[in-house]
């Protein structure tokens, strides 16, 4: 059943607009009475039949509800250092279909992918229309989202201001990201600092540290690759948490 994000909801239907509905009707080229199942970053799904197709929507009945548990226990976010090629993509689909609450891209001294103005607005929306078909490939209910390209200054008020920081560092000798996880809440949310291909500078560890209250940790004895790095703390954090495993 071919799942759609749907614009709008009422007792008994729901919606299909946009870019959805050009999908639904030149795509998979659906007709009224085939059942789709839409879902609108609620937490729940409806299965629907289409009743009409007009040339701005499709109106569906709704003949079952859903609410699934899909969605993450604990809310992890990605914090990544602007990377360049197609890194940023692939984290940003790998990490919704595993579970990621949200991506900030960061820029970093050691970013070889430098974005500002349009570019900036225009890679994000790529990026968001990724993480959107990776929702619904994994058969998640809420989108990630994937949020504007941040300086460091902007960080702390892009999350709540619970938020539990982590900067896995290559150079930290001491404490492990499952230790550090020991003292974190789930029930608050988790981000997670990744530099960009040449790691973060000292100076931007100790930033973290001061300003976010970041522990920085190891994820291991071998040196990763920006986007290894990102999705293995991710997969550590939702198994730690009883997510994944």
């Amino acid at each position: 059943m071919h799942r759609f994000k749907i614009s709008s909801r009422e007792k008994d239907t729901f919606n299909i607009t946009g870019e959805e509905l050009h999908h639904l009707t030149h795509v998979v080229r659906l007709e009224c009475g085939a059942k789709v199942m839409g879902f609108d970053n609620s937490g729940g799904q409806w299965v629907g039949v289409i009743e009409e197709l007009a040339r701005d929507s499709a109106c569906c009945r709704i003949v079952e509800e859903e609410f699934p548990d899909v969605e993450a226990k604990a809310r992890v976010y990605l914090v990544m250092g602007l990377a360049k090629g197609e890194k940023m993509e692939w984290v940003i689909q790998k990490g919704t279909e595993l579970g990621m609450a949200g991506l900030i891209p960061l820029r970093t001294k050691r970013s070889v992918l430098q974005l500002e103005g349009a570019k900036a607005r225009d890679r994000v929306v790529r990026w968001q229309r990724i993480a959107a078909e990776a929702v619904k490939q994994s058969h998640r209910v809420i989108e990630p989202e994937i949020m504007e390209v941040a300086d460091w200054t902007q960080l702390k008020g892009l999350l709540p201001a619970e938020t539990q920081w982590l900067i896995p560092y290559e150079d930290e000798k001491t404490h492990s990201l499952k230790e550090v996880l020991q003292g974190y809440e789930p029930r608050y949310p988790i981000a997670v600092l990744i530099g960009a291909e040449g790691g973060f500078a000292p100076e931007e560890v100790a930033w973290a540290e001061e300003k976010l209250q970041a522990r920085s940790v190891s994820l291991g004895p071998r040196i990763l690759r920006t986007e290894t790095a990102a999705l293995a703390a991710l997969v550590m954090a939702l198994a730690y948490f009883g997510d994944l495993g």
